[in-house]
This record gives structure tokens, sequence and C-alpha cells, in this order.
């Protein structure tokens, strides 16, 4: 008997992280502006009018591929539509409900591993979105959707003594807290930040972010 293939919904979703991988690779050796969908397609040995049907644009496909290589150095908190803990940044570790320690840990953890190096690939995407302005669009959307679902989590339990403005805001600086250490530890290079070890910067760090999470005045 031999055994059933894999279905359309697979045959899709492995098209689309081939798409992605090829991606990210060429964004990274390119940067933003020189890279094609027709040179990502012949990457990922498809059509480019593939390549549009699953994304819709380039500044789209870059939005995913940096929820993938990019956006998770922030929160961990990635979206589910990457490949795990490649390049570095979707853990699977989405933002937990667990209580305030359970999710400043979590924020902590997912800093901790990105501290602890990044791949060349995940730094040169962080540099285009960095330097070009389609691209850091892209990636602002990416940060935002983290930012909607840390602030869900932030908010779970006691969404009455909570408000939603308040919530998103306290994210956003939990946020925009992980990605600037994680860029001036990774690309800055800031003296201070590398002579820290991962636990150092993460003990010095958990009361700002415990306050963040529990809304602490």
């Amino acid at each position: 008997m031999t055994s059933a293939g894999p279905t359309r919904a697979e045959r899709r979703r492995n098209t689309e992280q081939r798409i992605l991988a090829a991606a990210r690779e060429l964004f990274a050796e390119r940067g933003f502006e020189r890279t094609t969908i027709r040179a990502v397609a012949s990457a990922a040995q498809v059509d480019p009018a593939l390549v549009m049907q699953y994304f819709g644009s380039k500044q789209q496909l870059f939005s995913q591929a940096v929820r993938i290589s990019v956006a998770g150095t922030g929160t961990g908190t990635g979206t589910g539509t990457g490949t795990g803990t490649e390049a570095g940044t979707d853990t699977g570790d989405r933002p937990r409900t667990g209580g305030p320690e359970a999710l400043t840990d979590s924020l902590l953890a997912s800093l901790g591993m990105k501290i602890g190096g990044l791949p060349e690939a995940s730094l040169a995407m962080l540099r285009s979105m960095l330097t070009h302005p389609e691209a850091a669009e892209a990636a602002r959307a990416a940060l935002d959707h983290q930012i909607t679902e840390l602030a869900a989590a932030m908010s779970a339990g006691h969404e009455a003594e909570r408000q939603a403005h308040d919530a998103r805001l306290h994210a956003a600086l939990a946020v925009a807290t992980m990605v600037g250490v994680t860029i001036g530890h990774q690309l800055l290079g800031i003296d201070d930040l590398r002579r820290a070890s991962p636990e150092e910067i993460a003990a010095a760090l958990r009361p700002a972010l415990h306050a963040l999470v529990t809304g602490a005045e």
C-alpha cells in the first residue's frame, strides 16, 4: 500500500517556504532595491507569477521575510509563518498568557537568543531595514504585528483595568527596547553591551520589562 502524497495545502506551504528561503538569502546578499521578484522566483525554482500570487508585491514578500528573519529581534513573539529558529528570529514563542512573570521570562529568553549571535543573513536584513525606506516600512508592519500580539498577551485576564491604548504603548516600548538592544549589540557593537553577558543584560532589563508587562507606575 502506497502512502498518500502531500496535500494541496502542504504543497503550497512548502512552496511558500522555498520562496521565503530564497528571498531571505537574496535580500541579505543584494539588499532590498537590487532584489527582484524574477530573481527570487529563479532561486526558488518557481514562476514569477506564483511569487506575486502568494505574496502580492516585493514589499509584502520582504515583510514576510522580515517577520522570519528580522522582526523576532524584538520580542520572539513570531507570527508562526516562519521556520522556527532559523535566522534566530521566529522562535515559535507566542506571547505567553501565564502571567507577567512568564511573559517577562519569555521576552528575556528571546533577547538572550538574539544577542547570543545572529546569522549574517539576519544582520544583512537588519541593515537593509535601516537603510531602505520600503524595507523599513515592511519592517514597521512586521513589528506592529508583534506589538499587537504582545499587547493582547499583556491584557489577557485583566482587560477591564487596562486600556487597549495603554497596553499597546507598553508593548511598543518593550518591542523598541528589545530591537534597540539587539541593534546596539549586533550591528553597532557597543562595547559595554558586548562585554556584558546575556544573563547580565537580562537581569538589568528585567525590572523595566516587568513594569511594562504589568503596567506598573
